[in-house]
């Protein structure tokens, strides 16, 4: 068993895949724990930052590099806007419903953490060479705007409709 943890952490890329890992369930957990908003979307952008390196890992830089630009970048700028620009008090929670829901978050995580345990031990992953294109930035680019443009402008739309949303809600708070 000893040995082949060694092993696992023989290669360089499996030891910043760990660290990636490591990285982007520390900050979902830290991001449902703190109470601090702020400390909230300083953990959402780590997890995304450590979600753009799992990506260069797995050789698709179109999809870190577009994780970077929008969500580490153009959400969590959103996020300190939306904080700065509303009145947000800072009332602390009462100590026994912290305590819940900090015990709630453990048996979670455990339970999560052993079926994804259990899941990864019996399934069988399909062995081979994978042929990446030779860039995928085109190939995305392709598939965006001749298969799938029907799709990407219904998310476009869906985004737009969700940013107007959060404009009437925002509204509605003020009176």
């Amino acid at each position: 068993m000893l040995a082949n943890i060694a092993d696992f952490f023989s290669s360089g890329a499996n030891l910043m895949f760990f660290l990636f890992a490591l990285l982007a369930i520390g900050g979902a957990i830290f991001m449902i724990s703190f109470t601090k908003v702020v400390s909230m979307v300083v953990s959402v952008a780590v997890t995304f930052l450590s979600l753009a390196g799992l990506y260069i890992l797995l050789e698709a830089e179109f999809l870190a590099m577009a994780q970077v630009l929008i969500y580490a970048g153009g959400i969590s700028i959103l996020m300190i806007f939306g904080i700065m620009m509303t009145r947000h008090q800072g009332g602390e929670e009462q100590e026994t419903k912290r305590t819940l829901h900090s015990t709630l978050l453990w048996i979670g995580i455990l339970g999560l953490f052993g079926i994804l345990f259990y899941a990864f031990q019996k399934s069988t992953f399909p062995q081979g060479e994978f042929n990446a294109p030779e860039d995928n930035t085109l190939e995305i680019g392709k598939l965006l705007f001749t298969e799938q443009v029907i799709p990407f402008e219904l998310m476009s739309l869906l985004l737009t409709v969700a940013f107007i949303g959060a404009i009437v809600l925002a509204k509605r708070e003020e009176e």
